[in-house]
């Protein structure tokens, strides 16, 4: 392709591309659904952080009814209720939640290791499914997710809402539409400063009360009570989570993948540790992985010592190109040309969340697949958890994408599935 764009071709191409994504797809997606006006009615499963922000998105929609809530803290689900209107029946299981008929969709907003269960029995007693990110703890789960959501023909929609936001968008068209030239190197990071204290160092303990802690590690192994390892701190725990590259990371990955126009990557490196924060955490405090894709890299960092931003920003994705750079995070976006190669552009960030879950209620009525749906979630979950199994091995790590294997390493592939506590079982 040319060395050079002018500025009318640039805004052209990017603008016409990013309003298709925009508006047009949306309005199609509105007249191709059937019985439009039909109340969609939702059972909310996980209540607190995220299941709390999402249940206030569903209910914002005069079609949406919250008819049961369900959480393992008695507190939370009290709470939940009164958040649904003052209605919803309140469970403490989710199987019986489960059992309702009347039942259409549920959101799934547990912590990660209680995402993969819910949604596949979910999918199993007709429902569709709203699910946090990320998709699973393992990539065997994650698999187990998806063939489920295809068994059952059920809409999954994974909670990767920046694909629902106007800005990011149109940063993905720009991408593909060429005007950057070749991008040899995407780069995602997320950097702050937790020294020294972390989430703290609490002893042991006897669980709250209102915690049913049994149900709560439900699959996970057997461990005394630890208030870190419950709520929001539970993601830097190996049993639930997988640090601040799962939980972030898979954010920034995902948009990398759309963009970029890949599902997997061909081989992985990471290095890292826990060196200077202080608390009883498993998951480092630093951390880089090295992502080998056809034509190009990938590097994601995580600094959790030190606060000094990536060119002024505390997280982000950038695509550099031999035409030019782009960033883009959830404010907005810019691109940086290279000297008289392109012009520069910049755009505010739009809104997410609020898209994400229309998105998801239109393809309830349709029966389309959503814009972030479980296969591409899926796949943009497995490229961090490979990172930490590089991180966990020490070695560079080499992917078989269609059979979803570590090649030539018996060790890194059982680090893909893991056991469940009985009674469980995937």
């Amino acid at each position: 392709m040319r060395e050079h764009i002018t500025r009318r071709e640039f805004l052209k191409n990017a603008g016409a591309a990013a309003a298709a994504a925009a508006v047009v797809g949306p309005t199609l997606l509105s007249e191709r659904a059937r019985g439009a006006n039909d109340r969609i009615v939702v059972g909310a499963i996980g209540c607190g952080g995220m299941g709390s922000s999402d249940m206030s998105d569903f209910k914002a929609n005069p079609d949406v009814e919250i008819a049961a809530v369900c959480d393992v803290d008695r507190h939370r689900l009290q709470e939940a209720v009164q958040k649904a209107g003052g209605k919803a029946e309140a469970y403490s299981d989710f199987r019986k939640l489960l059992e309702r008929k009347d039942i259409d969709a549920v959101i799934v907003a547990t912590p990660d290791h209680w995402h993969a269960l819910p949604t596949i029995h979910a999918c199993e007693a007709g429902k569709d499914v709203y699910v946090e990110k990320p998709v699973a703890t393992t990539v065997a789960e994650g698999r187990a997710m998806v063939d489920a959501a295809r068994r059952y023909g059920r809409v999954v929609q994974v909670g990767m809402q920046q694909r629902s936001g106007a800005h990011f968008q149109r940063a993905v068209e720009i991408v593909r539409s060429g005007a950057l030239g070749t991008i040899t190197l995407c780069r995602t990071w997320n950097v702050g400063n937790e020294t020294p204290e972390g989430i703290d160092n609490p002893p042991d303990c006897d669980p709250p009360p209102e915690l049913d802690y049994d149900m709560w590690l439900g699959p996970a192994p057997k461990r005394p009570y630890n208030p870190n390892r419950s709520h929001y701190s539970f993601r830097y725990f190996w049993d639930y989570a997988g640090g601040k590259i799962t939980d972030w990371g898979t954010h920034l990955i995902d948009i990398i993948h759309w963009a970029m126009g890949v599902d997997a990557p061909l081989a992985v490196a990471a290095s890292g540790g826990k060196y200077a924060v202080r608390d009883n955490r498993e998951t480092p405090d630093t951390m880089e992985a090295a992502y080998d894709y056809p034509g190009f890299t990938m590097v994601y960092s995580y600094r959790g010592c030190n606060g000094r931003p990536l060119d002024g920003r505390g997280y982000g994705m950038q695509f550099h190109g031999t035409n030019g750079t782009l960033f883009v995070d959830r404010e907005g976006f810019e691109v940086v040309p290279e000297e008289g190669r392109m012009e520069a552009v910049s755009g505010g960030g739009s809104a997410q969340h609020e898209p994400h879950v229309r998105n998801f209620l239109d393809c309830v009525k349709s029966r389309a697949r959503p814009i972030s749906d479980i296969e591409s979630a899926h796949r943009s979950t497995i490229a961090p958890h490979l990172g930490n199994i590089a991180l966990l091995t020490g070695r560079k790590i080499h992917w078989d994408r269609d059979q979803e294997q570590i090649l030539d390493d018996p060790a890194a592939n059982r680090l893909l599935s893991r056991p469940y506590r009985a009674p469980w079982h995937l």
